[in-house]
């Protein structure tokens, strides 16, 4: 499970710079950015916070992503 202090400071990479790129967690297991909507999975409780991994699952409902996320 992700720690609480880390769910307050991480950002969505994207958007952060003109953004708050506040994220959302989702089922233990997605972080969603909360202005561009892309989904970063969690992977063994740990973030994957690249612009690409969250770009793959962008156009995925929250409802539809996959629990637990699968391994890259």
């Amino acid at each position: 499970m992700v720690s609480q202090e880390l769910l307050e400071i991480l950002r969505c990479p994207a958007c952060v710079r003109e953004r708050d790129g506040l994220l959302t967690l989702m089922r233990e297991s997605w972080l969603i950015c909360q202005d561009c909507g892309r989904k970063y999975p969690i992977v063994d409780d740990i973030p994957v916070m690249l612009i690409d991994e969250g770009d793959k699952w962008a156009a995925t409902t929250p409802e539809a992503l996959p629990v637990p996320p699968p391994a890259r």
